[in-house]
């Protein structure tokens, strides 16, 4: 029997204080005047607000150390921004019809600032402000400031946490369902649906990759139908109370090969080595490296064609990233997914994912279903 659903832990205004207190010290730290924080992931994790519809008006957070966070919102708009659960620990401002947005921003900035700005930022609107204020730069929050979401207190942990068991119920329900006659896109709905009913709220993407199809790290689901004798990639994630979720699993339609049982067994030795690499300090890349080191001793090196994880957060898919040049040392509270794989071209795949966070003495895994090859019907 399924557990009954476990209610998240409201965050607070003090959360959210703490998230605009901590990204605007950060990025002071890194020599920027502030942050201007657009409608996207990076406003919904520090203040809690997401307009309702998307929009062209302007809307921008503003965040600098020593300073009270401004949040400047068309004045249509205000109430809906007065209601953000974080609302509270910042001070809103509107602008009117007729007024120019910019003109307004720029009210709020230093004319030579030196400030980062979200990716999601509309093209115009950094455009407009570049105008409004042409003396001061910008520079892109990826590049600028890559670990804005990556340290996650314990109660958004907790919710990756939930949405992580959500997967891992997914995967063993879909261990019950027939493969063999079926077409990825059906099996790939079939997954969509067990996300749903396990209380994800959106669905980012169900990959059903089989026989040489699962050779294809950026695969999806086609109209292939699965037979018997295929090895089939199953990698689904999507966001359940806000937070996401992204595990793989490599299944086996009926008796594998010694081959196939080979590389399934070395993607899963790569897995179970990088997650205990993970500990606070260790660099990103080594992660990858350790991952990478077991599959090219195996002899399987040059099918390896994929970085081996990625940040997770309010996005399925954020920074930092575990691949070679990324240097970001791991730290408490962050949280990845570690996913090597290996790609044989026109044959088959085999990748194994788990969401990892860090904590003060090593990895805590945030997906728990075995890692074996299971086998389908």
């Amino acid at each position: 029997m399924t557990d009954p659903p476990v209610t998240p832990v409201a965050f607070t205004e003090q959360d959210y204080a703490a998230r605009m207190d901590r990204a605007a010290r950060d990025a002071a730290a890194t020599g920027l005047t502030g942050l201007l924080i657009a409608p996207g992931p990076d406003l919904l994790r520090l203040c809690g607000y997401r307009p309702a519809t998307p929009t062209e008006r302007l809307t921008l957070l503003v965040l600098a150390a020593g300073s009270e966070p401004r949040l400047l919102v068309p004045a249509s708009e205000r109430p809906d921004a007065e209601a953000a659960p974080g609302a509270g620990a910042l001070r809103i401002s509107a602008w009117g019809h007729g007024q120019d947005p910019y003109a307004a921003a720029a009210g709020l900035l230093r004319p030579h600032g030196r400030y980062g700005i979200s990716d999601s930022t509309w093209a115009p609107h950094l455009l407009g402000l570049q105008e409004a204020l042409p003396s001061a730069t910008y520079r892109p929050l990826t590049t600028a400031l890559p670990m804005l979401r990556a340290i996650k207190d314990e109660h958004e942990v907790a919710r990756l946490a939930a949405a992580g068991a959500a997967a891992d119920a997914v995967y063993e329900e879909i261990l019950s369902v027939r493969f063999t006659g079926r077409r990825e896109t059906e099996l790939a709905a079939d997954l969509a649906h067990l996300l749903r009913r396990h209380g994800h709220s959106q669905v980012d993407f169900t990959v059903v990759g089989s026989g040489p199809n699962g050779a294809n790290p950026r695969h999806r689901a086609a109209e292939r139908t699965i037979a018997v004798g295929d090895m089939v990639v199953l990698d689904f994630a999507g966001l359940k109370d806000g937070y996401g979720a992204d595990t793989t699993r490599t299944v086996h339609v009926g008796a594998p090969t010694d081959e196939e049982r080979q590389v399934h067994e070395i993607v899963r030795a790569a897995q179970q080595a990088a997650f205990e690499a993970v500990r606070p300090d260790v660099p990103c890349e080594e992660i990858d490296r350790v991952a990478r080191g077991v599959i090219e001793d195996a002899g399987y090196g040059e099918y390896v064609v994929h970085r081996t994880g990625h940040g997770i957060g309010v996005t399925t898919r954020e920074p930092p990233y575990l691949v070679e040049g990324e240097r970001q040392p791991l730290a408490p509270g962050m949280c990845f997914s570690i996913e090597p794989g290996v790609y044989l071209p026109g044959r088959f795949g085999v990748r194994i994912e788990d969401v990892v966070t860090c904590t003060e003495t090593g990895g805590r895994r945030l997906n728990t279903t075995p890692h074996e090859m299971a086998i389908v019907t």
